[in-house]
């Protein structure tokens, strides 16, 4: 049979139909249209991560390892918050793969996206100023609990504008639109790096703040992408024709009802994902500050590699929507397959780069190495791990948003929830105590719970897709 091809264009991009490898051929080319600058804005969105640690780093490793406890309690609550902001996304791509020019569907999706921000960042702010005593309850160090509740006092007031910012970004993304939150993106790091330099050390005749300085320099780019991701999609044709802010007091309860039924599931499937790498570094609080240092620095660099495969699966959310609204089973299996394949072909070449230079890598982020040995020691046993488990991360983030494509939610929810908690923190936990192997136990706890979630995302994923 003769191979047939098709790119329907819709207002969200084109939906490959048809079969054979040339259609094969045709999904890769637009994911990678799409997951491209996806990709690109996770990076820029890490390199402002990347830049607050490596300032905080030059200035202490108490500031460092502070930094890092307060950021494990904003980014929990942030994550509480980003949960029903992420089904705006499937949403919209379901919409516009059954009606491509429902434009009062998606402005309410993403009206009631906002409402769910503006519902929810009052109760989790009044949660972040109460850090410094939630940490002393968890049996983290005086001094590092104190500086963490300064960092995190400041730092709090950015929670909403950050996930209005989300708000948009899932907006333009679903419209195909990616290079919108891309632009932004590379302005916040001209931004947050002259808000560091500016307050943590006291340059540009500003005063030098440390820790709070850096809270303030978060919180203000934060605020500084949402605006500026207001302006952008005003200025874009394509995203402004849907008009978004328009009529927004008015309510639609049936969409504000699927953001939180879709959105809940997914903001725990993350949560219980994110706190078990939380919940590693304030275990590393318990075996000392180099330990929590070292942790920082090897968290960080997987986690730039991971924005790559992240961007991948956002991409995969979006294309396996679009197919699913459309009713097209074949282009759900085409783009979800395609996606994971990519995810993981990308972190086999980043595991080479960690395996083969930990020591160099670990090295930039500590103005003093030979002050800092035993910190760079650690972080280089820890990146050793990291290289093992970045294949299985990669595959795991696609799979768990190609499902979202699908708004399949709570079977991801109860699948993160048992790779991380029942299976991933009992190795940690065993392997960091009872073999007294402390944080290189946490890390082959952490690389165990992502290789079970990996397998399981996968599985769903082929038995949904089966079934259309």
């Amino acid at each position: 049979m003769t191979d047939i091809v098709e790119l329907d264009l819709a207002h969200a991009g084109e939906r490959v139909t048809g079969h054979g490898l040339d259609a094969w051929f045709a999904e890769a080319r637009e994911l990678v249209k799409l997951a491209g600058p996806l990709a690109l804005t996770q990076l820029a969105q890490m390199a402002i991560m990347t830049t607050d640690v490596i300032m905080l780093g030059h200035l202490s490793t108490q500031a460092l390892a502070s930094a890092a406890l307060g950021n494990t309690v904003f980014f929990f609550t942030w994550l509480i918050g980003c949960g029903p902001v992420a089904a705006v996304s499937p949403m919209i791509a379901h919409i516009l793969g059954a009606q491509p020019k429902n434009r009062a569907g998606v402005r309410a999706a993403v009206r009631m996206g906002f409402w769910s921000v503006l519902s929810m960042s009052v109760p989790l702010i009044v949660l972040l100023l109460f850090t410094q005593p939630l940490l002393l309850a968890l049996g983290q160090k005086s001094e590092l609990a104190a500086g963490a509740g300064r960092f995190v006092t400041v730092l709090c007031w950015g929670l909403p504008f950050s996930l209005g910012y989300q708000v948009l970004r899932n907006f333009s993304t679903a419209l195909s639109r990616p290079n919108a939150s891309l632009i932004v993106m590379v302005l916040a790091i001209g931004f947050n790096f002259c808000g560091d330099y500016a307050l943590i050390f006291g340059h540009f005749g500003a005063p030098k703040m440390g820790l709070v300085g850096a809270g303030l320099a978060s919180a203000s780019s934060y605020t500084f992408s949402f605006l500026a991701m207001v302006g952008v999609v005003w200025l874009t044709p394509g995203l402004r024709k849907y008009r978004i802010f328009r009529r927004f007091h008015r309510p639609h309860l049936e969409k504000l009802l699927e953001v939180f039924r879709l959105g809940l599931p997914i903001g725990m499937t993350m949560i219980f994902e994110a706190m078990l790498f939380n919940s590693a570094t304030l275990i590393m609080g318990t075996f000392g500050t180099a330990a929590v240092a070292a942790h920082m620095i090897a968290l960080n660099v997987p986690s730039i590699t991971f924005m790559v495969p992240l961007g991948i699966g956002m991409a995969a959310t979006v294309r396996v929507g679009l197919a699913a609204g459309a009713g097209d089973g074949e282009a759900v299996r085409r783009a979800g397959y395609t996606a994971i394949f990519m995810g993981g072909a990308f972190m086999c070449f980043t595991a080479v780069l960690l395996w083969v230079f930990p020591r160099e890598i670990a090295t930039v982020y500590l103005a003093n190495a030979v002050a800092g040995a035993d910190v760079i020691a650690l972080a280089v046993l820890f990146l050793h791990v990291a290289a093992v488990f970045q294949i299985v991360d990669g595959i795991q983030v696609v799979g768990a948003l190609s499902l979202r494509g699908l708004k399949d939610a709570r079977a991801p929810m109860w699948i993160a929830g048992a790779s991380y908690w029942l299976a991933g923190f009992p190795v940690c936990i065993g392997l960091a105590f009872g073999l007294h192997m402390k944080g290189l136990g946490i890390w082959i706890g952490l690389a165990f719970g992502l290789l079970v979630a990996a397998a399981a995302m996968c599985w769903r994923f082929w038995y949904l897709s089966r079934e259309r």
